[in-house]
């Protein structure tokens, strides 16, 4: 920890059936995912592949992309979220939304600065050639759905991006990820085509961004 920096990571333990108790989601910390964290971002993943299941969607249940490549198992290999999100970590991509008091990962997102490959062949195209940030493997926990911090999640996102000089914000999802498709067109996201990874196709979405945003 540098001088000066008074910021805390921790973890807690916490009862599943636990609630924000009022708190708004503007409230909890934004900040990068820790070792420690990792339990707990595999729960949050695995229930977020449990819930796009449960809906029909094929999202999250081959494997994840990772920048560099996109790491594809063998056909009819599982998924392997726990390996995702330990080099998420090591690579410093992995943020979380945290309660400010006990240190509860309440969200995890992969969050890159360095580009994806996969983004250069989009059969489309893109509102622009700035620099962009992107976001992965976005989850919230089961017991904090429906209290918007997918969205507040993206907006902290936008402000790192705008404080590290980035003016585009990109991100790919299913076609049938009817949750973060919403979440996107709401949020000002513009849809630019289509990009693959491997034989899978994703919708792929802009926005650019812009100093007077919140």
């Amino acid at each position: 920890m540098t001088k000066g920096h008074s910021e805390r990571h921790f973890v807690a333990i916490w009862p599943k059936n636990r609630y924000l108790c009022g708190m708004k989601p503007d409230q909890l910390i934004f900040r990068p995912a820790v070792e420690a964290d990792a339990p707990r971002i595999l729960d949050i993943i695995r229930q977020a592949q449990a819930r796009m299941r449960a809906r029909g969607s094929s999202q999250g249940q081959k494997g994840h992309p990772a920048r560099g490549g996109v790491r594809r198992p063998e056909e009819g290999a599982a998924p392997r979220p726990a390996a995702d999100i330990a080099r998420d970590i090591v690579r410093s991509y992995g943020h979380v939304l945290a309660d400010p008091d006990t240190g509860l990962v309440e969200a995890y997102g992969a969050v890159v600065f360095e580009g994806e490959p996969a983004y250069e062949a989009i059969d489309g195209r893109w509102l622009t050639d700035l620099r962009y940030v992107m976001v992965h493997r976005l989850a919230v926990a089961e017991e904090q759905l429906r209290r918007g911090l997918a969205r507040e999640f993206m907006r902290r996102v936008e402000q790192l991006a705008l404080r590290r000089g980035c003016g585009s914000f990109r991100v790919d999802t299913n076609f049938d990820n009817s949750l973060m498709l919403g979440l996107l067109a709401s949020s000002g996201f513009v849809r630019c085509g289509e990009i693959h990874y491997g034989p899978e196709r994703r919708e792929a979405f802009e926005k650019v961004l812009t100093d007077s945003q919140p």
